[in-house]
């Protein structure tokens, strides 16, 4: 597929169309749509960008690649002078005092910021249901959920609402509804791209990743976000991913290719899931790819680690939100009341019960026992992974265990929301970079490399397109 980045630029660069005429016509799409992708559309402040666009090239000056391309972000980025939500009663008045990192990197290249997309309230769901603004509707079914909680910017882009989105992910908050929606999303090595300015729901696994429906976009997004920067330190300098490394089919082919023996014979695989997945492995073995059954933890051993530690780090991110520094504040009798009627009706149920499991493994008696014991697990997991790839380049994993479920399926049944993180959480504890590929299997593939190794997660979804 050819990269909707380019085809803009050159639309623009022979005007073909103006770039307010494209914002608009954006805008207006958003504002039509039925999947309620939307909290907030930056009508004026996207117009105005555009027509200095506009200006631009009718002065006959030269436009960068990304200058004029429409985006959106997820509700949980600051943008100076916008709203930002995370679809939270909690922050629905709330307006960004600064710009997050990653989008000051876009907005200096020229791509125009256009809507602030649903998401589940505070990065706390896999649906985009657990939202103050409506459940998102799926791109390809509105019967079935977006996926989350990046649903609202997977489904836009799988709409073409949006070129490129940026979504954040930190147990598959990018790659589910990534493949929900049949569109690629990347998650990329923890630290590649600055966390400043992204609202935190786990700090040791949040990462900040482009939503597209490209490889040659996700690329080019990739390499304009990514890089150190002094306001989050755990950044690191990163080399870009060139287009020439994505199209070495001949070199991507002599990669070793691994697979979860674990992941593929749960009882909880939905059988439809399971066959295609075996079915593109013996595709990848009749093609010359070597491909190595690996032994891994159980997937629920990962699910119950992840979520101690995500509920941990959420319980004390969360401390901030008391009405008094942020947000909606209610009244009551005294300070103490305060506190707890603000929290208590600002909060969703699910936000609320990933808070109450946090705090309680952190108490005192339980911490030993759970938290620091579930820190201990994700070492052996960092472990194990550091040894896998010693002897493969590429692990192949299906998305999610079962298909796309329907609207309201389960959003009453937290554990069935918890599991359907499974196959995710696992390369978030790693830090490794993960990306979601439309390809082999109903909800897609996930293609993970060893940490900065976008290159060769991006080369091998790129060969998956020449042989599936």
């Amino acid at each position: 597929m050819v990269s909707e980045i380019h085809q803009i630029h050159n639309a623009l660069v022979s005007q073909k169309y103006s770039c307010t005429d494209l914002v608009k016509s954006k805008i207006e799409e958003i504002k039509k749509s039925t999947n309620n992708t939307a909290n907030f559309i930056l009508e004026e402040y996207a117009l105005e960008k555009a027509a200095a666009v506009d200006a631009k090239i009718k002065n006959g000056e030269e436009i960068g690649l990304l200058e004029g391309v429409p985006f959106g972000l997820k509700d949980v980025y600051l943008l100076q002078g916008q709203p930002a939500s995370a679809s939270s009663d909690f922050l629905k008045e709330y307006v960004s005092p600064y710009t997050a990192t990653a989008i000051q990197k876009l907005l200096n290249a020229g791509a125009i910021p256009i809507v602030k997309e649903n998401c589940d309230a505070f990065g706390h769901g896999s649906s985009t249901e657990n939202t103050v603004f409506g459940a998102a509707k799926n791109a390809i079914d509105e019967t079935k959920v977006a996926g989350g909680s990046s649903g609202g910017s997977a489904v836009n882009v799988a709409k073409k609402y949006t070129t490129f989105s940026l979504g954040g992910d930190t147990g598959g908050s990018i790659r589910q509804p990534a493949g929900y929606n049949k569109v690629y999303g990347l998650k990329p090595t923890y630290g590649r791209i600055s966390r400043y300015g992204i609202m935190a729901y786990a700090s040791s696994t949040d990462v900040v990743g482009p939503i597209a429906s490209t490889l040659e976009d996700i690329r080019i997004v990739l390499n304009c976000i990514s890089g150190k920067d002094y306001h989050d330190q755990t950044t690191y300098p990163s080399t870009e991913v060139s287009e020439n490394a994505m199209s070495d089919i001949d070199g991507v082919r002599k990669l070793k290719v691994g697979y979860y023996k674990s992941f593929i014979d749960s009882e909880a695989l939905d059988k439809g899931i399971k066959a295609d997945f075996i079915k593109l492995i013996d595709t990848l073995r009749a093609n010359g790819v070597e491909v190595n059954e690996l032994d891994f933890f159980e997937t629920n051993t990962l699910v119950s680690t992840y979520y101690t530690l995500a509920m941990a780090e959420t319980a004390s991110n969360l401390a901030r939100l008391d009405g008094t520094n942020y947000g909606n504040r209610k009244s009551a009798g005294n300070l103490k009341e305060i506190y707890a009627v603000t929290r208590s009706d600002n909060f969703t149920e699910e936000t609320k019960r990933r808070i109450v499991g946090g705090n309680q493994v952190l108490s005192q008696g339980h911490s030993e026992e759970i938290y620091l014991k579930a820190r201990g697990v994700r070492n052996e997991i960092s472990k194990r992974f550091s040894e896998e790839f010693e002897s493969v380049d590429i692990v192949l994993s299906p998305v999610s265990l079962t298909p796309v479920p329907s609207v309201g399926e389960t959003m009453n049944d937290p554990l069935a929301m918890y599991l359907s993180d499974a196959y995710t959480v696992g390369f978030s504890l790693g830090g490794l970079p993960t990306l979601t590929a439309p390809v082999g299997t109903e909800t897609g593939i996930q293609i993970t490399a060893d940490k900065d190794g976008e290159a060769k997660v991006l080369q091998f979804a790129h060969l998956l397109n020449e042989l599936v």
